[in-house]
């Protein structure tokens, strides 16, 4: 029986695993994969200490930190399912394998990306359609590429593509960006030959034959419109990783679980952290400093039922 038990695998989980063996306790972190949004994420200026990071060196950073303290970390496990028993502890349940029990759970499973729902959208994933610019766009190197989204994830998408593809379509259907003012001066500095942005239009359909050729979409007058491209970036929001929660833990109208300024659920020994949780603001450092408040309440909880 494990004190604690650790669900996800980015910078929540990485804070919740440290300050939890920092207490002594028995505790194990799975995941699906290691990293989570952040080991897709580009360029990060906002980690306190490093100055100017990416993705894929801080979640190097994260793991060799659970590394140095010993922490249980077990990856490629799909969760299923949290039940709560009688006795107060809880069964976790994961796709091909036995179930983990334990006294508390930390919920910190993030988010996944938002998908259109569009005709072609599935049939041409990983066939020029794309949610990770950090992993993909190197392949579109001297091609032309579109970018769906006005916030900061299209804007460093379109930043990322416009440096190493021959031309980045941006398309967003609001008729301004909602990200970060030094990202949309940046976007906006590029000759239209390079970056051209198309506001207040509707993504219809992708279209190609082995691989995507077409989008198109709808313009504020209904007009339709194609552009050929050889890929696409889809960047338009996350949905939260939270359906594994029992039906009884509450939920905002965006699926994102409740917390308290504790961390805690609704259900006593359960705790969330961060973007799972219906927390403002989704930061990296946001999240890594839920991660240490959960396990924190998590102790107490735990010096309870002594």
């Amino acid at each position: 029986m494990l004190d604690l038990l650790i669900i996800g695998g980015s910078a929540a989980a990485t804070s919740a695993g440290i300050y939890g063996i920092r207490r002594g306790l028995n505790l194990k972190i799975i995941t699906k994969d290691f990293g989570g949004e952040v080991i897709i994420s580009g360029e990060i200026g906002n980690w306190p200490g490093d100055g100017v990071t990416d993705g894929i060196t801080l979640t190097d950073k994260f793991r060799k930190h659970l590394e140095h303290y010993k922490v249980d970390i077990e990856e490629g496990v799909e969760v299923e399912k949290i039940t709560k028993q009688e006795d107060g502890t809880f069964q976790v349940s994961a796709k091909g394998a036995d179930d983990y029990l334990t006294k508390a759970v930390i919920v910190a499973t993030g988010v996944r990306p938002r998908e259109l729902g569009i005709p072609g959208e599935k049939e041409y994933r990983n066939k020029g359609v794309s949610y990770c610019s950090t992993c993909d766009m190197p392949l579109f190197t001297g091609k032309t590429v579109a970018v769906v989204g006005g916030g900061n994830s299209a804007l460093e998408s379109a930043l990322m593509g416009v440096d190493i593809c021959k031309k980045v379509y941006v398309i967003n259907k609001n008729a301004f960006f909602k990200g970060d003012d030094v990202l949309i001066k940046k976007l906006n500095s590029y000759p239209k030959d390079k970056v051209e942005i198309i506001y207040e239009v509707k993504t219809k359909e992708i279209t190609g034959e082995k691989f995507v050729d077409t989008l198109k979409y709808e313009d504020k007058d209904d007009k339709e419109h194609e552009l050929k491209v050889d890929g696409i970036f889809i960047h338009i929001g996350m949905v939260p990783n939270s359906s594994i929660v029992p039906d009884n833990v509450e939920k905002n109208q965006f699926g994102e679980i409740k917390v308290n300024a504790r961390c805690e659920t609704n259900i006593p020994g359960l705790y969330a952290a961060g973007d799972v949780t219906d927390v403002p603001f989704k930061q990296i450092v946001i999240a890594s400093g839920q991660g240490c408040t959960a396990t924190l309440s998590a102790v107490q909880y735990l010096n309870q039922l002594k």
